[in-house]
């Protein structure tokens, strides 16, 4: 397989979709933010100065789906159908695990935008929770379920 963002001189460029279908596309992507038990007590009880970090980190990470093709400079504007957040407070981490969930129908799949809004979405927490711990370590970024378009579904194992 080649890589599709460069021409065959090798230089960048957007991927023409204009004669892709049109199909339903989902994807979902995941991360996690680890933290101090103390830290993981703060969030989990409220107690931020900054407010509810995960209410916060969740409208983030919507906000920054939507704004994805703004951030990546190939990504194609999509008109995004559904974007949701999931946050999960994991005392074996200790910290929260993150699912975001992107939606379209068009001619190109949406993994940068769930991928985006689970990475900003850990940032937000970091950012809301950064005075009590600097510690804090983001990771697991991945795409784990992609479906729709030529290519079909791919799932994470």
């Amino acid at each position: 397989m080649a890589l599709t963002h460069f021409d065959v001189e090798g230089d960048a460029h957007m991927v023409d979709v204009s004669d892709k279908a049109v199909t339903s596309r989902v994807a979902k992507a995941e991360s996690y933010i680890k933290m101090s038990a103390e830290t993981f007590d703060i969030i989990t009880e409220g107690r931020a100065k900054k407010g509810d970090v995960l209410a916060v980190a969740r409208l983030a990470g919507i906000m920054a789906a939507k704004r994805t093709a703004d951030l990546i400079p190939l990504c194609h504007p999509l008109p995004i159908t559904k974007v949701s957040v999931e946050l999960t407070p994991d005392a074996s981490l200790p910290g929260v695990r993150i699912v975001a969930t992107v939606k379209t129908t068009g001619q190109t799949g949406v993994e940068m935008e769930a991928l985006t809004a689970a990475s900003v979405t850990a940032l937000t927490v970091y950012d809301m929770a950064k005075a009590v711990d600097k510690a804090m370590e983001i990771g697991g970024t991945r795409v784990v379920l992609k479906e729709g378009g030529k290519s079909g579904r791919y799932e994470a194992t």
